[in-house]
């Protein structure tokens, strides 16, 4: 079942990445950015020579992720919401240099997921539905980069899928570095094409379906379920200029927007009256989201990363984060990283709580996704990179553990907890 609560391995990637713009609910790849306590230092790489094709690193990552609340949007706004998932990911990472000293990078991806989500139980209204679930997602993307134009290209190709959906995903990237190598102008067009199975709670399933209740059996029956197509489709923006030694600005902004079906068909909606019936959401959306990032290098050991987004979308949610992260290097190889991120929101214009919508309303849903609400979330992570290896093993060359807590004022909360271990 597709889950809107945070993506443990994504909150992993985020957490250590620091250098991507939240776009969408459904975030995208982000290219890895090296971990660094220092300002960046400009390397000539003009005189490299021809290489052939090798394995420069290897990231595995893995997570638990544990959430309470009592707001599902399965049983109409109320209800429990525990979800836990295990998640885990690698990623492969190989470079090889051709004579025209173009940088090649083919970045290799793949990510499983396991949950178990209590309200998925109650899509079959006697709570006899599968509480379970599993979600597999490749990747693919390529770069080239002329290291003496500080040009580069590149393009991905996604996939991910759940019993109720199937995603495909493409897109093309582009970046390009001042004559200085202080800014870097950065652009990036995505589009992902989704299947939604239109899996009914089990008092709306079609008579002529032969397999009533998601979760239940063999799945064999899912060949007999229709399925709605769902377009996401983005642009992004983004500069950063070196404005001195220690001060590190970037600009980001994107433009989002869906078409097809946007509600999801498993998800109740209880009128004023007493009656029920499913989430019912426009067939479009448009998203716009813009932010800035600050980093600042505090000395040798002491950086900090700060960042503003505002959000605004036709639906009627306009929404604020403002989030700081402060890596201190205890030693030259441990780090540590505490953080801690802001939200807020306002309702989107179709959202109420259980029987409050009246029956003649065009859209309505429960879901507290679309709810106004404040949320924090902080934590931290240590990271140990060691000349010699971690442990003394050479090709480990790092060691990442972090920890997430999130509240909500819808009285959700949840825990992530990941560990990242790097290969060279």
């Amino acid at each position: 079942m597709r889950k809107i609560y945070l993506s443990a391995i994504g909150f992993s990637l985020l957490c250590r990445l620091n250098t991507s713009a939240q776009a969408t609910k459904d975030s995208t790849s982000v290219n890895k950015t090296p971990v660094t306590l220092s300002a960046p230092v400009k390397t000539d790489t003009s005189g490299y020579k021809s290489r052939k094709l090798h394995i420069d690193e290897i990231d595995f990552v893995t997570s638990y992720y544990g959430q309470t609340g009592n707001h599902s949007a399965v049983t109409g706004g109320i209800g429990t919401e525990q979800v836990t998932d295990i998640a885990n990911g690698l990623t492969l990472n190989m470079v090889w240099q051709n004579k025209a000293n173009i940088k090649n990078t083919l970045e290799l991806g793949l990510g499983f997921d396991y949950h178990s989500a209590a309200s998925q139980a109650y899509v079959s209204k006697t709570g006899a539905s599968s509480p379970t679930g599993t979600r597999l997602y490749p990747s693919l993307d390529w770069t080239a980069e002329n290291t003496k134009t500080g040009t580069s290209f590149g393009a991905g190709a996604y996939y991910s899928g759940e019993f109720n959906y199937q995603s495909l995903g493409a897109g093309l990237h582009f970046s390009q570095k001042t004559s200085d190598r202080n800014g870097e102008f950065s652009a990036k067009v995505q589009g992902y094409f989704d299947k939604v199975t239109l899996i009914y709670p089990s008092e709306f399933e079609p008579v002529t379906s032969t397999y009533p209740n998601f979760g239940e059996g063999d799945h064999e029956g899912r060949r007999n379920y229709d399925s709605s197509p769902r377009t996401t489709l983005s642009a992004s923006l983004s500069y950063s200029q070196m404005i001195n030694s220690r001060l590190q600005v970037m600009l980001l902004g994107d433009l989002v927007t869906q078409h097809g079906f946007l509600s999801l068909p498993f998800h109740r909606v209880y009128f004023n009256n007493g009656k029920d019936t499913i989430e019912r959401l426009p067939s479009s959306r448009f998203k716009l989201p813009v932010g800035i990032r600050l980093n600042y290098f505090l000395g040798d050991n002491i950086i900090i990363r700060s960042y503003y987004r505002y959000y605004r979308d036709n639906w009627g949610i306009k929404s604020n984060t403002a989030g700081i992260e402060v890596p201190y290097k205890i030693t030259p190889f441990l780090s540590i990283s505490p953080f801690y991120r802001f939200y807020n929101q306002s309702a989107a214009k179709y959202f109420a709580p259980y029987e409050t919508h009246n029956a003649s309303e065009q859209y309505f849903t429960s879901n507290y996704e679309y709810a106004k609400f404040n949320s924090q979330f902080f934590g931290v992570g240590f990271r140990l990179a060691p000349p010699a290896g971690v442990f003394g093993w050479q090709n480990l060359h790092e060691l990442e553990i972090r920890y997430g807590h999130y509240t909500q004022t819808t009285d959700l909360v949840s825990n992530v907890i990941s560990l990242n271990l790097g290969f060279k």
